[in-house]
């Protein structure tokens, strides 16, 4: 019996091990983008010229005459002037569009993917056209040129609002100010398919974070954590993302369409039967 027992023991060891390989390598693979953001940035300019130019001509002419009958002296001469000058000065705002990819936030979108064991994850390659800006939206072009190798899947996420506020607000009935650093980014994300370029699922996250200090009214200068601050949002934006995507695939859905959350199912259930 006992020897019986060790042998189930063995066969229900390899088929957990088989299964847990087979899950992993049926897993797709996906590409984590960073953050695409775009702004209006508006800058302030002035500009003064000024520019002078003068000249200065002089012409003379003498002769002199002496005879028998007398001496004579003539001169003649001329001056010429000129000077012109200009001046302008102009002031004004310009603004333009200014876009890129912010290398923040996207660590702990990973790490939550990794934790729910449904992804493997490849490492893309960042955005760098500066000339092109307006191609940073263009993910499937930027699939297209290969910057995503041997992924079957790109979360490509793109900043809506990031607003910091930093408050202070005095407590009722009390000598205590609490003064408050927070922070709320939402961003807007698609998982999008390298081979049929098909929106796989889409939604918005959010992640927030605050820092908050007490002192009393005569308290000396505040100091707020802006680290930890963009720790917490960092790491509620990852939640976020890695729970909206679960509840979008079915929590166990087979994004792929080729079975393979299904078969990791399946094998659960037939190890559970084998160690009753």
């Amino acid at each position: 019996m006992k020897a019986i027992n060790h042998i189930r023991a063995g066969v229900c060891v390899l088929l957990a091990a088989f299964s847990l390989g087979a899950s992993a390598a049926s897993a797709p693979k996906v590409a984590v983008t960073d953050l695409a953001y775009e702004e209006r940035v508006s800058e302030y300019f002035r500009v003064v010229s000024a520019h002078e130019k003068s000249s200065l001509r002089a012409s003379g002419r003498e002769s002199e005459r002496d005879s028998d009958a007398g001496y004579s002296r003539r001169s003649s001469g001329s001056v010429n002037a000129k000077s012109e000058s200009s001046y302008y000065e102009a002031e004004g705002t310009y603004s333009y569009i200014d876009r890129g990819e912010l290398r923040k936030f996207t660590a702990d979108i990973k790490g939550e993917m990794l934790k729910s064991g449904r992804f493997q994850l490849v490492q893309g390659k960042p955005f760098t056209d500066t000339k092109h800006s307006e191609k940073l939206y263009d993910v499937i072009a930027r699939i297209k040129q290969g910057m995503y190798p041997g992924a079957d899947y790109v979360l490509f996420g793109s900043i809506n609002s990031i607003e910091f506020r930093q408050e202070a607000n005095p407590i009722d009935n009390t000598n205590t100010v609490s003064h408050t650093l927070s922070l709320e980014l939402v961003g807007e994300f698609s998982l999008i398919g390298t081979r049929d370029y098909k929106i796989k699922a889409a939604f918005s996250a959010m992640g927030t974070g605050q820092d908050v200090k007490l002192l009393t009214s005569r308290g000396g200068r505040v100091v707020l954590n802006r680290g930890k601050v963009m720790s917490e949002v960092s790491k509620s934006l990852g939640e976020d993302v890695a729970r909206q995507l679960d509840e979008q695939l079915g929590g166990g859905g087979d994004p792929r369409g080729d079975g393979s959350y299904r078969i990791r199912e399946e094998s659960s259930r037939e190890e559970v039967m084998i160690f009753r």
